[in-house]
């Protein structure tokens, strides 16, 4: 509890130094944002009063400031592309990430933990290599590649999907499905270890020898106390959606989150990348938070530390 209360407690601090790091990364970039909104054969003090106005004038330092103190506030400036408020840019695109990262980690998790304890328990034999195989084949294969693949079949071939957007319930199921394939077989892989390091302990042999049946065994006894390192994964890697979804919302053309990263890294728009960095970055964070509580609640051995 004490570490958790101090990771609490540091979070901001977390949060500012990211916000620097990312600033500094984001102005390294090659290519001036005002040239390039006011165009090619712009003249040069059309340039100029372009970057009065947008504030690039002035030195970084001023510039970090002023965005930190209206961060603070929950105000992340303006698109240097169409003049847009970048918060509620943000605030438009993100509902969709959301969405389509809590499908397709609610579909790894119904997968991935019936099937890492179903591996756990027949250890050594063809359903665990079955098992093993697919998480090696679904933590290699490119998400971009399974993406196309889906879309040729499934929509270009079958006709059974719609292929680009976000419109009714058909048009997540492929984006989702590509998705919750890497977390998949990590939370499948993550959960047999677990099983098995808890199926050797003693008190495992001790509800055996009670006559338990298998599944209370590992249900009630195992399955809880092998959840910790699950749920660790789950949380830090679904608090990294906003960065891993990129690709997948890219190649289904789905108006979130990542999509909207890809079209400010296009254009240079300083503002929308620097606020959608620094929302992965706090997502990241706050996942982290989230583990450690859960892991509070599923091992009782943590609520000591």
């Amino acid at each position: 509890m004490t570490a958790l209360l101090r990771r609490a407690l540091f979070f901001p601090v977390m949060m500012i130094a990211a916000s620097l790091l990312i600033f500094l990364a984001i102005h390294a970039l090659p290519g001036d944002p005002a040239r390039l909104m006011a165009g090619p054969q712009a003249p040069q003090p059309a340039v100029d009063a372009l970057r009065v106005r947008l504030g690039l004038n002035v030195p970084v330092t001023t510039q970090y400031l002023h965005f930190l103190t209206r961060a603070v506030r929950g105000d992340l400036g303006l698109s240097l592309h169409g003049a847009d408020n970048v918060t509620a840019e943000i605030t438009r695109h993100l509902p969709y990430s959301l969405i389509l990262g809590a499908l397709a980690y609610a579909l790894a998790i119904a997968v991935g933990v019936p099937a890492g304890v179903l591996a756990a328990l027949r250890r050594d034999t063809w359903p665990d290599h079955v098992m093993m195989a697919l998480t090696l084949l679904g933590a290699s294969l490119a998400s971009f590649w399974v993406a196309l693949m889906g879309m040729d079949v499934f929509a270009a071939r079958l006709h059974w999907l719609p292929l680009l957007g976000a419109g009714n319930w058909r048009h997540y199921i492929m984006p989702a499905t590509t998705l919750s394939l890497l977390p998949m077989a990590l939370i499948l892989r993550m959960t047999r270890a677990g099983m098995i390091r808890v199926l050797a302990q003693d008190y495992i042999r001790t509800a055996r020898a009670k006559g338990l049946s298998p599944a209370q065994v590992a249900v009630r006894h195992a399955l809880r106390n092998a959840l910790g390192p699950v749920v660790t994964v789950i949380c830090l890697n679904f608090g990294s959606l906003l960065g891993g979804a990129v690709v997948t919302e890219t190649v289904f053309d789905w108006p979130g989150v990542g999509h909207l990263l890809i079209d400010a890294v296009r254009y240079r728009d300083y503002p929308v990348i620097q606020g959608v960095t620094l929302l992965a970055v706090m997502s990241v964070l706050f996942a982290n938070l989230v583990a450690e509580g859960a892991i509070l609640l599923l091992d009782p051995k943590a609520r000591g530390q």
